[in-house]
């Protein structure tokens, strides 16, 4: 079976979606997202039958990145460290910036990992791997995984996998307790709690119209608004061509988008949060702003978390996943931040043996993304963080 003819690796979206649980950016229609990206470069590795897989993970063959955060080659060489180049197999799938290894509820993360290291593997060596990277004769093709937790990261290391992790990105989830909204703010402590009743004053104060809508129905306003933050922050981006990637997005999703688009009294949209609830986690996907409507009425915090941690609280969503940047508002908002990590799971890697040379560059990167930000230290949830402090 060729593990690249659909976006789950040749298994039925029904048959794969019985392991996915609550990860989102794994399930069968986010990865058909992906896959219309990429048509026969986007699939799946999986042990077990096609009917009833035992575990799997998304593999995607590398021949270029667009996405700067997923150009391993960049990313290594910006940190002094060696790399295989840029092209090869990736265990997990080019959106989401998280990577979850999916296995059955009688399965252990360890087997799973141990089950689907050799598949990578095999896979990376394949000549089709070869001609879909274009990886030149004789050099092998290397095989990494990217966005990993840390658990994922222990498990492969335990089947097999010797050479040291990288610290990529902070990711944060954000709890959300028992007793609704006012639970949410109890558990802020007073000062913080303050801080966001003052921020949703200054909102509702401003008079902007908030509509929950579907992505169907505003791809185009959200394309602007995304093009609007992307060029405010120095990056290329064409508001039409990411009016079609939300068109694309919602078809695939097929009628889980959910976004919050705030416009101006006279009508002017401002800005757009998109997020998906899945299971008991409320992900938060993609905001944009148009800098030039906004009030400095907070627009941004009540956007992108006030407004979606409200809808968590209604349905008794249990956390918030918030992704990647940001740490500190994160953070401060209630986020606990956990490493994201990248992972050479070649049998010849070139990061063999660079343990301490790795070890003190993690410690600069966490260095870096936390800042100097006492909430984002005291917001740490990883062990293997709390290592490189």
């Amino acid at each position: 079976m060729n593990p690249f003819s659909t976006a789950t690796g040749g298994i039925a979206p029904g048959s794969w979606d019985r392991l996915v649980g609550p990860h989102l950016y794994a399930s069968a229609d986010w990865l058909s997202f992906c896959h219309g990206d990429d048509p026969g470069r986007v699939g799946a590795v999986h042990i077990g039958s096609p009917d009833r897989p035992r575990a799997a993970v998304p593999v995607t063959a590398v021949r270029t990145m667009g996405n700067a955060f997923y150009q391993w080659h960049e990313t290594l060489g910006g940190l002094g460290l060696p790399s295989p180049g840029p092209k090869g197999l990736m265990a997990g799938q080019h959106r989401g910036y998280h990577t979850e290894l999916l296995h059955e509820p009688g399965m252990t993360h360890d087997e799973a990992a141990a089950g689907l290291l050799p598949e990578l593997r095999r896979l990376a060596a394949d000549p089709l791997t070869r001609e879909l990277t274009g990886t030149p004769e004789p050099d092998p093709v290397p095989c990494l995984a990217m966005f990993v937790d840390g658990r994922t990261v222990a498990a492969f290391r335990r089947a097999g996998v010797t050479t040291p992790a990288v610290l990529l990105q902070l990711e944060a989830w954000i709890p959300v307790p028992e007793g609704g909204w006012d639970g949410y703010l109890r558990s802020l402590g007073h000062k913080r709690a303050a801080t966001v009743r003052r921020d949703r004053r200054r909102f509702e104060a401003a008079g902007h119209r908030v509509e929950r809508l579907t992505l169907e129905e505003c791809c185009e306003e959200a394309g602007h608004l995304l093009a609007c933050t992307e060029h405010r922050y120095g990056h290329p981006a064409d508001a039409e061509v990411l009016a079609q990637s939300f068109e694309e997005q919602a078809r695939a999703m097929r009628g889980r988008t959910e976004v919050f688009l705030a416009r101006t009294a006279d009508g002017r949209p401002l800005g757009f949060c998109l997020y998906y609830v899945w299971g008991d986690t409320l992900y938060l996907r993609a905001a944009g702003f148009d800098y030039e409507a906004v009030t400095g009425a907070t627009e941004y915090f009540n956007l992108v978390y006030y407004l979606p941690l409200e809808v968590a609280c209604e349905r008794g969503v249990r956390r918030v996943h918030a992704g990647i940047e940001a740490a500190e508002a994160k953070a401060l908002r209630g986020g606990r931040m956990r490493g994201l990590w990248l992972l050479d799971l070649s049998e010849h890697s070139v990061l063999e043996g660079m343990d301490e040379k790795v070890a003190a560059r993690n410690a600069d990167t966490l260095r870096t993304l936390m800042g100097s930000s006492n909430a984002v230290a005291s917001a740490l949830d990883d062990p293997a963080l709390a290592e490189l402090l």
